[in-house]
């Protein structure tokens, strides 16, 4: 009797209330005792992906498990029970000051598993992948991989404080602001190291020049330009020995991704000699009529050097023929670019043939057409 007249003195809003928190708490406090086992089930959830999706792709489901998961398998149960507990703290987001105070210890965790197992998981795909393709990008390993290493930890930091002040629903803007003048300086700061690092990542894809090349680079629009090779390229700065003085100059990358760079090594000029035998001899106007054809089916070639581009006659009056000989320089920046130039000019002997026949000129190519290295002007 008297635990009846208890339980009306109660107000019934508290006791819903009461009740209410009693439950949130108790699922979450569930959550809590469960995720261990949930976190531990991540791996094995992976493996039986990786088995499903081998029978519509190419990949290896052993392999890949055995080189990017296992080696960081109890970091990804880890991992998933916090993000699981994370997940059934919202059950007491209505409780602003509880929510907070556990907040605070499951995302300061969650905040640090995530730095520890993006790193390790980095770490594991930097080896096992990214160095093999730089190594074929670039022929051997450098220190772009610490360039995107780095890159990428800046990345995961940024992250992991965004969930921490997410989570606890804190205003990053405001936070940014309550900083003064210290996150200004912090700020500042990063962002010049930033600038660096971004300047090394575009010098390695980009590539305007490899250690052990030339290069021609003016530092000072009043003072001369510097020639100098590239002694190496590191995560801060480029270093080159100016020639003639053997110094060595170190220049920030950020500086040299903005200069305006002639790479001298690159530069491949290439002699060609193409002989055109008549089997007539050529008048005057008939001469001037092949350079015309010449001259004009060769425009398409955006790198040859027109200027040094010649058409030489020679007439024989016993064999009663006129042989032609032309001579191109073809530029290019690489082997394949220069190997395009040399494609096209076997086209365009084609259209020369054809259009002098037109004219009832013609003619035959006793020799094919020579290549000669021909060393670039310094």
């Amino acid at each position: 009797m008297s635990d009846d007249l208890l339980l009306n003195q109660i107000d019934p809003e508290l006791l819903s209330e009461t009740l209410q928190l009693a439950l949130r708490l108790g699922l979450f406090l569930a959550s809590v005792a469960i995720a261990p086992q949930i976190g531990r089930s991540l791996p094995l959830l992976l493996w039986q992906v990786l088995k499903w999706n081998q029978n519509y792709t190419e990949i290896n489901a052993r392999d890949v498990y055995k080189r990017y998961v296992k080696p960081v398998q109890n970091l990804i149960a880890v991992m998933g029970g916090l993000i699981f507990v994370a997940l059934n703290l919202n059950w007491l987001i209505i409780y602003e000051e509880l929510y907070g105070f556990l907040g605070f210890f499951v995302y300061s965790a969650l905040s640090i598993g995530l730095l520890w197992f993006a790193s390790q998981a980095t770490r594991q795909i930097i080896r096992q992948s990214v160095i093999h393709l730089v190594k074929r990008w670039f022929g051997e390993v450098n220190e772009i991989v610490l360039v995107f290493e780095t890159l990428i930890y800046i990345v995961i930091v940024l992250v992991a404080i965004v969930i921490f002040a997410r989570g606890l629903q804190l205003d990053l803007f405001t936070l940014s602001a309550s900083l003064g003048i210290g996150g200004v300086a912090v700020a500042f700061a990063s962002q010049q190291a930033l600038g660096r690092l971004v300047g090394t990542l575009e010098l390695y894809l980009d590539r305007p020049y490899l250690p052990g090349e030339y290069i021609r680079v003016t530092f000072n629009p009043y003072a001369e330009e510097v020639y100098g090779r590239i002694e190496s390229i590191g995560l801060r700065s480029t270093k080159i020995r100016i020639v003639a003085r053997n110094t060595v100059t170190i220049v920030p990358n950020s500086m040299m991704a903005s200069l305006n760079i002639e790479n001298i090594s690159r530069g491949k000029k290439i002699m060609a000699i193409l002989c055109l035998n008549f089997n007539k001899l050529l008048k005057e106007g008939e001469c001037a009529l092949v350079r015309q054809i010449i001259d004009r089916e060769t425009i398409v070639f955006r790198d040859l050097d027109r200027a040094s581009t010649q058409v030489q006659f020679e007439s024989s009056e016993n064999n009663g023929h006129t042989r032609a000989r032309a001579i191109f320089f073809l530029t290019g920046s690489s082997r394949n670019s220069v190997e395009l130039r040399k494609g096209l000019l076997e086209l365009a002997n084609e259209a020369i043939a054809q259009k002098l026949a037109a004219y009832n000129i013609t003619f035959t190519t006793p020799d094919p057409i020579v290549y000669i290295d021909s060393p670039m002007s310094i």
